[in-house]
């Protein structure tokens, strides 16, 4: 899927982006469990230009799917379920701050920016650890993660992944980039 030029999708684009969601969503009942795939098609239908921001999810290598269910307000909660790290999202500093403060060698961009800027917000430590109950990701990569601001205004940022079967959250300056280092998001429908 290549990220539309325009900020709506066309009907083939949204058909597309709806039977993949549909076919990950039946293929993982155990992120969602209770929840039926007519209850998510309402909300997207009650909610169409939130498709633009999951077609960019899917579009950078993301695989978003449904994790939960938010009873209070109905939304349907979507998190960045891709084994590692998505690919279109990497080699990014963590802001703009960090992006302006590097001297040389920038990155492309950042992962705050990006994230803002596809309608997202990147995973909290919360929201990582209660994904890395679903399975196991970023065995091989890691995701930056939303940073406290205590944290951030003393220049660092954090990132999660998983090593040796356990979950580590830990920290960098976050002016620093890798390879190997992006950015997961969560979008509330």
């Amino acid at each position: 899927m290549n990220a539309p030029e325009n900020p709506l999708l066309t009907p083939q684009q949204k058909a597309e982006l709806l039977r993949v969601l549909q076919a990950r969503f039946e293929q993982n009942t155990a992120r969602h469990p209770g929840l039926g795939w007519p209850l998510v098609q309402a909300r997207l239908a009650a909610h169409p230009q939130k498709l633009v921001a999951l077609f960019q999810m899917e579009a950078t290598g993301g695989e978003p799917d449904v994790v939960g269910h938010d009873a209070r307000t109905g939304e349907v909660i979507f998190f960045d379920c891709a084994p590692e790290s998505p690919k279109g999202r990497r080699s990014l500093c963590y802001d703009r701050a960090a992006l302006l403060a590097r001297k040389q060698a920038k990155p492309a961009g950042s992962a705050v920016e990006m994230a803002a800027a596809m309608g997202i917000e990147l995973l909290s430590e919360e929201e990582y650890l209660a994904l890395q109950q679903l399975g196991a990701f970023d065995t091989r990569t890691s995701s930056w993660l939303r940073t406290p601001e205590d944290i951030r205004k003393l220049g660092g940022a954090i990132f999660g992944d998983r090593r040796y079967g356990r979950v580590f959250v830990y920290h960098n300056g976050a002016e620093s980039y890798y390879a190997a280092r992006g950015f997961r998001g969560s979008l509330r429908v």
